[in-house]
């Protein structure tokens, strides 16, 4: 198993851009933290909240020297909009003139039955169709990137175990997507937006060969994804999930690891899914299914350009 340490493995990101979703707190806030010690030119924390942004910042910047003086800008976003995400994106692209490092690592788990501004189930609409329509929308500047000199363009997307051990046999609801799915349990909905996230790499992998893309699951973690009131399966959340979290997960700085060698290492593989620490073929048989991979890009795209997104550019 890959060691990787991110004091001596990340590289010095000088003249380089990051974003990272869901920074706030958690896996995403570690993941800035980390990045901001090696003098990125532009670091990007993403966040719905303003206000836990900049508490997050303050709590970043604390950290050390290097990451009090990194240039780190709070980056408005909330993935269950799609006004919103459009834009951060706007803002994105007129701020820099390149793209590095696409962190898709903000997630919700297991929360009541409900809908996004736009009408797709909750889950869903946040893990996955949100942070499609990001990427859709930022993938011009993604691909401008590829050509630079020495550049190394990557777009991690966070998964979760629970895409091979939740989802429902099918895998995606594809008819069922703009309801609340209120049928289906809050697990099976996780499980099927973090499947969707695994196929989202799989297939850019394929449509985008200058970009590396790749999926991972972090361990057990003890972050905010599994705090608030969930409404949904409480006494499985209280009396299963909670404890087995309080009593198994790893730090937030030793989850971010993952992700951080998925933006980094040589040795990964685009298109593949990753376990702690660098470990691929653990993923479930769904999460490479070439059909269904191809039909929820379909999907994706008849779906964002009814929103007004422009479509997918070409890969060179």
């Amino acid at each position: 198993m890959p060691k990787f340490d991110p004091a001596k493995d990340i590289p010095n990101l000088q003249g380089k851009v990051c974003l990272v979703t869901g920074a706030n707190s958690g896996l995403g806030e570690a993941t800035v933290a980390a990045l901001a010690q090696h003098g990125p030119a532009t670091l990007y924390l993403a966040a719905r909240s303003h206000s836990k942004a900049e508490a997050a910042l303050s709590r970043i910047r604390a950290t050390s020297a290097a990451a009090a003086s990194a240039n780190i800008q709070i980056l408005d976003l909330d993935l269950a909009s799609f006004h919103s995400i459009k834009a951060a994106a706007a803002r994105v692209q007129s701020e820099v003139p390149r793209l590095d490092v696409l962190h898709l690592n903000a997630g919700v788990a297991m929360i009541p039955h409900t809908t996004t501004r736009e009408g797709y189930e909750v889950q869903f609409g946040t893990n996955y169709l949100g942070h499609a329509l990001l990427t859709q929308l930022l993938m011009s500047l993604l691909v401008a990137t590829t050509r630079i000199p020495g550049a190394d363009v990557r777009i991690v997307s966070m998964s979760s175990v629970g895409h091979k051990y939740f989802a429902p046999k099918p895998g995606i609801f594809f008819d069922e997507l703009k309801t609340e799915m209120r049928t289906h349990s809050g697990a099976e909905l996780y499980g099927s937006a973090n499947l969707a996230k695994t196929l989202f790499a799989y297939e850019l992998a394929k449509r985008y060969p200058r970009i590396t893309a790749c999926s991972l699951h972090p361990g057990t973690v003890k972050s905010n994804v599994w705090g608030g009131e969930k409404g949904v399966n409480v006494l499985v959340n209280y009396l299963v999930v909670k404890p087995l979290v309080a009593l198994t997960g790893v730090s937030n700085e030793e989850g971010a690891k993952t992700q951080l060698w998925c933006s980094f290492s040589k040795q990964l593989e685009s298109g593949r899914y990753y376990e702690p620490v660098g470990k691929a073929g653990k993923d479930g048989p769904l999460s490479r299914d070439d059909e269904l991979a191809r039909r929820l890009w379909e999907w994706t795209d008849k779906e964002l350009q009814a929103h007004g997104a422009p479509g997918w550019p070409c890969s060179d």
